[in-house]
């Protein structure tokens, strides 16, 4: 069903050259490039041009690629759709975010996961950016990701709001505090998400706003990975900055404690990112819905250094 010329251009996109794409397509060489010569006549532009000895794509030709991408997504979730219909199963694809991993939100995927028996739930866990690229090709069903999308061919629903907050080790003497200033989180040995992280740019964006930098702080560790942070904080290696979400079993069981920073609300969405043509409303509602059940039971479970930290919901 699907044009093979589109593999073709797929293929040399991926390998850069057109020898080493016709030889993983077993085709000549001269196939290959009449196949992109067939497409560029069709499109009236040019694809590709070469740059440093290897083929690369135009602004045109990256626009095609994409689409090309999106048209072997959606002809794979067809085939995929009709083999589960046969099975009466359902699939639901879901890219989160590594705050959304470290947060109630898997728990959720996995509570529904277990109510419907039919249902087969895969996980994906990668940047905001990436997430947002695999959506738009539909290599995932939904997102769930912290922040807004402006994107008129994308729907979604708040699940929450979050804020970013100072967590501590229970040890430290930050813990015995209501609220932590900026000059006093300056003395501390401070660990950080990598700054591609959308936690590390938006408290990055709030200093700036109060014209501080982030080079004035003492910043000793960068971890990409919010438990490996969870666990150092814990061990008293230092502090952090991370949404307050992702610290909710923690602060459940009491192994840390998390404060507000003076003068620095830095508050952001969580939402649910979908395409126009996603069928299954009735899964997003269901989402929503444990996802606020599961919130009212870790709210309701008593949590150490809860009053050290304004309330996430309301």
């Amino acid at each position: 069903m699907i044009d093979v010329k589109l593999l073709t251009l797929l293929k040399v996109y991926e390998t850069g050259n057109y020898t080493r794409a016709a030889e993983q397509l077993s085709l000549t060489q001269p196939a290959v490039s009449q196949h992109i010569k067939q497409i560029e006549k069709e499109l009236n532009t040019s694809l590709f041009v070469r740059s440093g000895g290897k083929i690369r794509p135009t602004p045109d030709g990256k626009l095609v690629i994409e689409y090309a991408e999106r048209v072997f997504s959606l002809y794979e979730n067809l085939q995929q759709a009709l083999r589960d219909q046969q099975r009466s199963i359902e699939r639901l694809r879901v890219g989160i975010t590594h705050t959304s991993e470290s947060n109630v939100v898997t728990e959720v995927l996995a509570k529904y996961a277990g109510q419907n028996e039919n249902l087969s739930i895969t996980i994906q866990t990668d940047t905001i950016n990436n997430l947002y690229a695999m959506l738009k090709n539909y290599k995932i069903d939904i997102a769930i990701v912290e922040g807004a999308v402006q994107d008129p061919s994308i729907n979604s629903i708040m699940l929450d709001t979050d804020f970013l907050v100072c967590a501590v080790s229970n040890e430290s003497p930050l813990a015995k505090q209501s609220i932590v200033t900026l000059d006093e989180l300056k003395r501390e040995r401070l660990i950080l998400r990598l700054p591609s992280s959308g936690t590390r740019n938006l408290f990055a964006a709030h200093l700036e706003s109060r014209n501080i930098s982030i080079d004035e702080f003492n910043v000793t560790l960068e971890v990409d990975n919010i438990a490996t942070i969870k666990d150092l904080i814990r061990r008293n290696y230092g502090v952090s900055i991370l949404p307050r979400s992702a610290c909710m079993d923690e602060l459940k069981k009491g192994k840390m404690t998390v404060l507000p920073i003076e003068n620095l609300s830095m508050i952001r969405e969580m939402n649910i990112l979908y395409h126009k043509s996603f069928r299954h409303a009735d899964i997003l509602q269901d989402i929503v819905r444990i996802y606020n059940e599961s919130v009212r039971f870790y709210k309701n479970g008593g949590q150490r250094g809860e009053n050290h930290a304004h309330t996430l919901y309301q």
